[in-house]
């Protein structure tokens, strides 16, 4: 018994040091192991089907975003010299002059005047409504995709939160059938996948917003311009020639 114990005591010692370096080991491979990153790229491919009309509706909000506003912005300017020049042609009875001075121009104050212009003899109440309905006409053209903007700043993050929804359905229907094998792993990777949709249609929502909200505030500043530049010609109609 004497020489058993002895044995057994020499052993026990040697079997903890392995179980311990053996620990050790594993533990440090864990740790050593890299984390692996995820590009945008790579969750966009995870997001599911309904990746597909954000991005479309993401390109579509850029292309009307970018063309509404070269658009409003062309239409924003103004040459100080015009209505001094239109008032010299009415007040020398050059009609046809001033309204070629319009057709040159091309922006739409020019094009109120124009008509306007084309009113004169008439009573001024029906020159000031035939400049308002040109006015209101040159507004909606301005604001022509303005809806599809508003539209995807509603639809976009919806449409994210339906794929969120249909993801973490998929994923703990998944779980439920792996059973007692079901891991974390699994169950983190559904959920992160899910979540996708719901940061890309949150991104393109909130940038629809601010590009609406923008558009929207430039066509204020257009139809303040064309008012302005109303009642300066109504306001010319009433001066006695010099």
């Amino acid at each position: 018994m004497s020489i058993l114990s002895s044995i057994m005591l020499q052993a026990a010692p040697a079997a903890l040091t392995d179980s311990v370096a053996t620990m050790a080991e594993t533990i440090s491979q864990t740790t050593a192991a890299p984390i692996q990153e995820l590009s945008v790229w790579d969750l966009c491919t995870k997001g599911g089907f309904l990746m597909i009309p954000i991005v479309l509706l993401s390109i579509v909000c850029i292309y009307i975003f970018i063309e509404r506003a070269i658009v409003i912005n062309r239409a924003a300017r103004h040459d100080d010299t015009f209505m001094r020049r239109i008032k010299d042609y009415i007040h020398e009875g050059e009609i046809e002059s001033a309204q070629n001075l319009c057709r040159s121009n091309g922006s739409p104050y020019a094009r109120l005047i124009n008509k306007g212009i084309s009113r004169i003899g008439r009573p001024m109440n029906d020159v000031l409504v035939a400049i308002e309905n040109t006015g209101n006409i040159e507004i909606a053209s301005l604001g022509k995709g303005l809806p599809w903007l508003a539209t995807t700043a509603a639809g976009a993050p919806m449409l994210g939160f339906l794929g969120t929804v249909i993801g973490m359905v998929q994923a703990f229907y998944g779980i439920a059938s792996a059973g007692n094998t079901a891991g974390i792993a699994a169950f983190s990777e559904g959920i992160y996948t899910a979540l996708v949709t719901t940061v890309a249609g949150l991104v393109v929502g909130v940038i629809a917003l601010f590009a609406y909200n923008y558009l929207v505030a430039r066509i204020n500043s257009v139809m303040n311009l064309l008012e302005a530049k109303t009642m300066e010609f109504m306001d010319l109609l009433n001066e006695p020639a010099e």
